[in-house]
């Protein structure tokens, strides 16, 4: 299984008290890099292309291990990328880790571990996301399951069907 994280930028859209000056369309964060700002979503795929996200408080092994440490098969291969929250949560749940040393231009370890899936995935969610301009932090995760239906489920259903579902819910369905 591979996992990373990815980074929003916090958002109080809709909010009408701010702890902050308002951000003009979206805008950018005050710092640049890794702030208080970002909000850290984890992203796991296994080989099956099953997936598990969430959004967590910090960037943090006890973050990872609450999210992760329920679902991981004892002899699952943790491959992520050289960051200290993985090798800590693979110490801590016995399972075999290998990290990809991206800084260093290592990508994949012998033709068969790397986090290029899970990559992607971030790819397709980032530009998924784009087209609503920012969404506010406490619906991040209805988000994140949303494009989670989309990716399981779109290639199996008709296209009217599947914007349907999305945004009915399936009300519908369920009243004939």
């Amino acid at each position: 299984m591979e996992a990373d994280e990815t980074y929003f930028l916090e958002s109080h859209k809709g909010e009408r008290h701010l702890s902050r000056p308002p951000r003009k369309r979206g805008g950018v964060a005050a710092k640049r890099g890794l702030s208080d700002e970002q909000i850290p979503v984890l992203v796991v795929r296994d080989r099956n292309t099953t997936t598990t996200d969430a959004v967590l408080p910090r960037a943090n092994t006890a973050a990872v291990r609450a999210v992760l440490g329920p679902i991981v098969d004892p002899d699952a291969v943790l491959c992520s990328d050289s960051s200290a929250i993985y090798r800590g949560f693979a110490e801590a749940a016995h399972i075999a880790h290998t990290a990809v040393n991206l800084s260093a231009g290592i990508r994949v370890i012998d033709h068969a571990f790397h986090i290029q899936n899970v990559n992607a995935y971030h790819g397709r969610l980032k530009g998924w996301m784009a087209r609503f301009h920012g969404v506010a932090t406490k619906y991040l995760p209805n988000y994140l399951g949303w494009r989670r239906f989309l990716e399981r489920f779109a290639s199996s259903l008709a296209p009217p069907l599947v914007l349907d579902l999305a945004v009915t819910g399936g009300q519908h369905l369920t009243q004939t």
